[in-house]
């Protein structure tokens, strides 16, 4: 469940992939919905499942930061010094945009004084109404979505890279946790039927 020296726990995994898949998911849906039109079927549907993930984003992003106060940061062995300082310089500037990203979006949303419907579970006020804001939050949500999907696909293609090319448990300690390599089954001897 913890994060160890080796891995990351069940939860730390659970929460990472679980906001990677969403933030990806709602970039995409935030373009595609950008370009619907009133008589839409799904022109009032789209945004309002955008808006609903991303409260339940923001939620989740107060857990993550709070989780990993609260745990330990695995340790990689192979990985230099560089690298560390890059992976804390990517994380610390992706929480703050993650957060501007969704209150950005709060903001576009609840501008006008009306609450956010959470799919009919609970709905979150307007703590803010100004004529124009709106504007000006949009501009930011736009911006900051694009700024963090280029660190998420750096952030990814560097774990790739040390999976498939340095070969170390960095990928790994956060789909399997632990960090524990793979053993590959080597036969002592080979077989007679094969000499």
């Amino acid at each position: 469940m913890f994060d160890t020296q080796t891995g990351y726990g069940w939860v730390s995994r659970v929460i990472h992939w679980l906001m990677a898949i969403s933030i990806v998911a709602m970039f995409a849906l935030g373009l595609w919905m950008r370009d619907l039109d009133y008589y839409s079927p799904y022109y009032k549907t789209a945004p309002d499942i955008h808006k609903g993930v991303g409260i339940f984003l923001l939620g989740l992003l107060v857990v993550r930061l709070a989780w990993r106060a609260l745990n330990r940061k695995p340790s990689h062995g192979g990985v230099s010094v560089l690298e560390q300082r890059a992976s804390t310089f990517v994380h610390w500037v992706l929480y703050p945009l993650l957060f501007l990203l969704m209150v950005s979006g709060y903001l576009i949303s609840t501008a006008d004084g009306r609450a956010i419907n959470v799919f009919g579970l609970f709905s979150v006020p307007s703590v803010i109404t100004q004529k124009g804001l709106e504007a000006i939050a949009g501009q930011i949500h736009y911006y900051t979505a694009f700024v963090v999907i280029a660190i998420a696909s750096a952030h990814a293609l560097a774990a790739l890279y040390h999976h498939f090319f340095k070969r170390d448990d960095v990928l790994r300690s956060m789909t399997v946790g632990g960090g524990q390599k793979a053993v590959r089954r080597v036969p002592s001897e080979i077989p007679q039927s094969l000499k």
